[in-house]
């Protein structure tokens, strides 16, 4: 994978947002423009990196995320 990315506003940063593929929820900490590809020929893909309620930080396709629902 290349060393290439690049940062991108979006209006959730910050926010809390639920991953829709795996129904986790947390902070919108980036989203980054990413070459995600191994074999040379490059594929970019804007990922979203959401750190959940343990600190721990995952990745999903920016397509995939939404506002968390508030809690009253």
């Amino acid at each position: 994978m290349s060393d290439c990315y690049e940062y991108v506003p979006h209006r959730l940063l910050r926010r809390r947002v639920r991953d829709i593929a795996s129904g986790t929820e947390g902070v919108l900490m980036a989203v980054i423009n990413e070459n995600v590809s191994d074999t040379g020929i490059e594929r970019w893909m804007e990922l979203a990196y959401i750190r959940n309620s343990t600190g721990r930080e995952f990745t999903t396709a920016v397509t995939n995320i939404e506002p968390a629902a508030q809690t009253p």
